[in-house]
């Protein structure tokens, strides 16, 4: 079976490549809530676990799929723009998730969940969705989740995005956009005036003078997603190359999600340290390094104990068995 998305020439000429950390927030958020592995990168650690009792990113959470559910309500990942910075493109897509309309909102958290979930919305989230405050919920909550669990992170992932969107790039150059289209997954083609992708139901979606935006997915991967019920989107995720050839062996780092700083910090912690010489030990600012340890203090990395005018951090056995399990 296929699912046919029609474009024309308007929507081929403003077609570009962006990445989203709202989509790859979500994914390591689906993971979480659900209690699951990531097939390359394993489980997302205790920081995405702390992070989840937030109610802002539990709401968040809520609307996401589980087992036998087919659908993610599109404005909990807005299109990205045309930054390349993250903090504008994340920040970009948090301001679009809390100016979300209301009849927008509700035709896809009631009426869209409704037809593709195995299960009813939940009596509290109904409310929060009727009362119109669910989208600066949904907005704090994607923004605390990012903060919490990907954040330090970002540059790593960032870096295999690059590679993938420069890798299309080449592509277009040398074989042109119908080819580099039907390229990106083995289940997707190109014919004539048409993306095709192979699904479990067929179907037909007019794109034709809408901005094709193509999102390379990390932490998404392996999955194809197609998402056009927000008016005047169309995004098409698709897994970034070499994913599983190049980081199968090595999912430490990324599948405890605790990024440079907070191995860091870990690793100096074998000992109390203060938080001002553990900043002139790894080169943050204290502020940094206290915002990093609040974290880390959460998820039970480490423990804290005041030393007449000092607080001294210390990691936990926990977080020492991390270290031993992290890549060389």
């Amino acid at each position: 079976m296929v699912l046919t998305v029609r474009v024309d020439a308007d929507t081929l000429a403003r077609t570009r490549w962006a990445p989203s950390p709202a989509a790859e927030s979500l994914a390591w958020l689906k993971l979480t809530a659900t209690s699951r592995r990531h097939p390359v990168f394993g489980d997302p650690g205790p920081l995405a676990r702390t992070s989840l009792a937030h109610p802002d990113v539990a709401l968040l959470a809520d609307l996401l799929p589980r087992a036998g559910d087919t659908y993610t309500p599109d404005l909990l990942t807005p299109q990205p723009g045309r930054s390349g910075q993250v903090g504008d493109l994340l920040g970009e897509q948090i301001a679009q998730i809390e100016a979300a309309a209301q009849d927008v909102l509700e035709t896809q958290v009631f009426t869209y969940t409704q037809t593709h979930w195995n299960r009813p919305l939940s009596a509290t989230t109904r409310r929060i969705a009727e009362s119109g405050r669910m989208q600066r919920r949904l907005a704090n909550g994607l923004a605390r989740f990012w903060r919490d669990a990907l954040a330090d992170s970002w540059p790593e992932l960032r870096s295999v995005l690059d590679r993938d969107i420069a890798h299309r790039a080449t592509a277009i150059a040398t074989h042109g956009i119908g080819q580099a289209l039907g390229a990106l997954h083995p289940d997707m083609g190109w014919a004539d005036d048409a993306v095709t992708l192979a699904t479990s139901w067929d179907g037909e979606i007019d794109a034709t003078g809408r901005d094709l935006v193509l999102a390379p997915g990390v932490l998404n991967w392996p999955d194809v997603i197609v998402q056009v019920d927000t008016p005047g989107q169309f995004v098409l995720y698709y897994p970034a190359q070499r994913i599983g050839a190049d980081r199968g062996s090595r999912p430490g780092r990324i599948a405890q999600v605790v990024g440079n700083t907070r191995a860091a910090l870990l690793a100096a912690l074998e000992t109390p340290r203060s938080t001002t010489e553990l900043a002139a030990r790894i080169g943050c600012t204290p502020d940094t390094v206290s915002y990093h340890l609040t974290a880390l203090h959460r998820a039970r990395l480490v423990t804290k104990v005041r030393d007449g005018r000092y607080v001294l951090y210390q990691r936990t056995p926990q977080a020492a068995g991390l270290l031993e399990e992290a890549p060389n």
